[in-house]
């Protein structure tokens, strides 16, 4: 889930709007809706967020300190003009990444995979195992196995996404729900995430002949990546 923050309202929901067709359940939220969010936010709320983009507000170049306390997802700001000592300030500030407007939101999604991977880099880790034979993109595209494309149906493809980058966790169906659903969509039930994965690890068996998603009824799923 991605959380978009805006004080202009054709912003926030034009982003959102851009994210759901991509499938990607996203929240747009007033910069004074933010910061009472931000500091409400139960903890499984906050290990939903993928990304934060945060657009025009006036208190925009502090949201990045105040992000950091509560999660490490990528922090992207867009810009409304080129302009060297913004784009200055806002890293300095210890944002991820700055965006001139208009960018299309897997440009987006690229560009928080790319801090994802120097962030896991760092801290001596892999959002993907090289050795695995399923290849992961984040961006958009779909998986492939073997140098093949796995089509999958965008709610798959985002379950596998989430389960490879958190690889080694134990996910509770609701967390893998609020990541790839949103943590408000009321309309639809956490169970819906079960048939989902079973129709991928399905599909994942039939290409490479062994199960790389590790099931314990009542604990969760976790991403092993490997025959078992």
């Amino acid at each position: 889930m991605y959380i978009v923050v805006d004080d202009r309202q054709m912003v926030t929901s034009g982003y959102v709007a851009s994210f759901k067709r991509e499938g990607i359940s996203s929240l747009g939220l007033y910069a004074d809706e933010f910061t009472d969010w931000l500091e409400t936010a139960s903890d499984s709320d906050l290990e939903a967020v993928q990304g934060f983009v945060l657009g025009t507000f006036e208190e925009r170049v502090h949201s990045a300190e105040s992000i950091r306390r509560y999660s490490k997802a990528p922090i992207i700001a867009l810009s409304d003009v080129r302009s060297l000592e913004e784009t200055l300030e806002l890293f300095t500030a210890k944002f991820d990444d700055v965006v001139r407007k208009p960018v299309h939101v897997r440009e987006i999604l690229a560009r928080t995979e790319a801090v994802w991977r120097r962030v896991n880099a760092s801290a001596g880790k892999k959002t993907q195992d090289n050795s695995d034979r399923l290849k992961v993109f984040f961006d958009g595209r779909d998986p492939e196995i073997d140098g093949l494309p796995l089509s999958l149906p965008r709610r798959e493809r985002h379950i596998l996404e989430y389960l490879v980058r958190k690889k080694g966790h134990r996910l509770t169906k609701k967390q893998i729900f609020d990541a790839v659903y949103g943590i408000y969509s009321d309309d639809v039930e956490d169970s819906v995430v079960e048939g989902h994965i079973s129709k991928l690890r399905k599909k994942l068996r039939q290409r490479l002949g062994y199960d790389p998603i590790d099931a314990k009824r009542y604990i969760g799923y976790s991403y092993v990546g490997i025959a078992v």
